[in-house]
């Protein structure tokens, strides 16, 4: 058995035109987490292992809520508190033929919006039109996933996941299904990805899907993304990014331009950041983000409020360790 973890601190400042706000926030290069994984050789090339990883806020003390069902959060069904493996609670089975893996887990199309994202979906600098898939927009509940083993650099992850919802229930809100084709070969890396998920309102889904890419050039690697959220009833949202790190001196430097639009409401951001290693697992990095609306969007960073059409900007400064 393993155990492992992030403490990630930052002191982060957040401007808008109508107010501003400082805080000294978790995760901002990396996302805060204690975990303990391990495997059993049952023989035969087969093999069972398990994963529980929770969400620490250490910024104050406290831990991160999951969600039981798929569910919107609501006073009736809070999400449990206190210490929950909410990042990710599995048990599988594996051999040369894949990976079944049952639990609560990080859902496909996620995985495509944080691999190519040079900040990795933490922080001011995260992608803006990052996780637009609802309730599961990042992780699943109530999952069952298969993940095929490499066929030339070609992998498939196929996932459904249910709400528990009763036979009663016509909506069957949080059930779900998704699924990921990625393709890895030296420094190219390419993945498509889609998810739908059925809503508390009969017969409307969320359904997103998105293609992803990076290449690495030596001095520096590319990044690209498109992504669609298609929710029945409403405007389409589209997103996208265009970003790159490189290796400087003893750390990274880490760049993103990214959007988001549903019809005209729409913002711009533009991140820059700096990640300096003092060692294998410490890290101090910075990181400058600004946000322009338009079309009656009020986009804000770090918890300001920023007028519709308003600008924002905000920082992070802060300190990583892993163990």
């Amino acid at each position: 058995m393993t155990l492992f973890g992030v403490v990630d601190a930052a002191y982060a400042k957040g401007t808008g035109t109508v107010s501003s706000k400082t805080q000294l926030k978790n995760s901002g290069y990396n996302s805060s987490r204690i975990g303990f994984r391990g495997t059993e050789d049952l023989g035969g090339g087969l093999k069972a292992s398990f994963w529980l990883e929770a969400g620490v806020n250490n910024d104050d003390g406290t831990a991160s809520a999951s969600n039981t069902n798929n569910q919107a959060v609501t006073a009736a069904s809070p999400g449990t508190q206190g210490l929950t493996f909410n990042r990710r609670s599995t048990v599988s089975v594996e051999s040369s033929f894949g990976e079944v893996r049952l639990g609560r887990d990080y859902t496909p199309q996620f995985w495509t919006e944080t691999a190519y994202d040079p900040f990795g979906t933490n922080g001011v600098g995260t992608n803006i039109a990052f996780n637009k898939g609802g309730v599961t927009g990042v992780r699943a509940s109530n999952s069952m996933g298969y993940l095929s083993p490499s066929f030339s650099g070609v992998k498939v992850w196929a996932q459904a996941y249910m709400g528990e919802n009763a036979s009663t229930n016509a909506a069957k809100a949080g059930d779900g299904t998704a699924f990921r084709v990625s393709y890895d070969n030296g420094p190219l890396s390419v993945a498509l990805a889609s998810s739908s998920t059925k809503t508390a309102v009969l017969n409307v889904k969320n359904k997103t899907s998105n293609i992803g890419g990076s290449y690495d050039l030596g001095v520096a690697k590319l990044f690209a993304q498109t992504n669609k959220t298609k929710v029945d009833g409403a405007k389409d949202i589209k997103g996208g990014l265009f970003g790159a790190t490189a290796p400087v001196g003893a750390g990274t430097v880490r760049a993103a331009m990214s959007s988001t639009a549903q019809g005209d409401v729409k913002s711009n951001q533009f991140a820059l950041g700096y990640v300096y290693s003092l060692s294998k697992r410490t890290d101090l990095y910075a990181t400058y983000a600004s946000v322009k609306n338009k079309g009656g969007a009020a986009v804000a960073l770090n918890g300001s409020v920023t007028e519709a059409n308003g600008k924002s900007t905000g920082y992070d400064f802060g300190v990583k360790h892993s163990f």
